[in-house]
């Protein structure tokens, strides 16, 4: 009964992966005495890495980190913001890393050798309009107490203002030196401003609807 078993194992199996196994089967089971075990553990290793070599290639946006180098971004001079942004959104281009294979956005299988191009891949940027930051900070620390700075952003009624009022006595052009510093008040048209790059950049953080909150442990 086993071995007529084991007969059909090997028949089903062979008819599966085109290779007649049978006598292998028989030879094997013979020698080890379990006429089920083996043969079994050895058909669920060969479907596996059949399945695993038949696996069709993952898109080349799915690679993992360590799978893909990206280039850094073209940045403009006059804005200091990537080339190619638009509405706080810029792409950049990543390569593969060798000998690894992916399919491309046609749907095409390449395997790459770390030079070709694979995929773009999204990066936030900011949408700025010609305000400086640089001259900003420097109009509110010299010529503050005129209204100046308010006039540069797009305030003209806060920078009447404080010229009428010599900086409200000292007091409003402090309190705008430190919040034009800290970069909380902007150009009036709700842009960013223009900083380097790779210069001292601040980012919002704000809580929101949509903000996940971590539930405290209740002690």
């Amino acid at each position: 009964m086993a071995s007529s078993r084991t007969s059909v194992l090997c028949s089903w199996f062979s008819g599966f992966s085109g290779f007649s196994w049978c006598p292998w089967f028989s030879r094997f089971s013979r020698f080890s005495g379990f006429s089920w075990f083996w043969p079994l553990l050895v058909l669920s290793v060969c479907v596996h890495f059949d399945q695993a070599l038949t696996e069709e290639a993952r898109s080349c946006e799915e690679l993992r980190l360590g799978q893909y180098l990206c280039n850094g971004p073209k940045i403009d001079e006059a804005t200091q913001e990537p080339e190619n942004c638009l509405d706080a959104t810029a792409w950049v281009e990543c390569l593969p890393a060798p000998n690894i294979s992916c399919r491309l956005s046609n749907g095409t299988e390449v395997r790459f050798s770390g030079k070709e191009v694979g995929f773009n891949k999204t990066i936030s940027c900011r949408n700025v309009s010609g305000y400086s930051y640089k001259v900003a900070v420097a109009l509110s620390l010299f010529l503050g107490w005129i209204g100046a700075d308010r006039f540069y952003l797009g305030y003209p009624a806060l920078g009447l203002l404080k010229f009428c009022t010599v900086g409200f006595c000292g007091i409003g052009t402090l309190i705008d030196f430190i919040l034009i510093a800290m970069q909380i008040v902007g150009p009036a048209d709700g842009s960013s401003y223009i900083v380097d790059y790779y210069g001292a950049r601040l980012t919002r953080l704000s809580i929101s609807n949509q903000t996940y909150r971590k539930p405290h442990l209740s002690l």
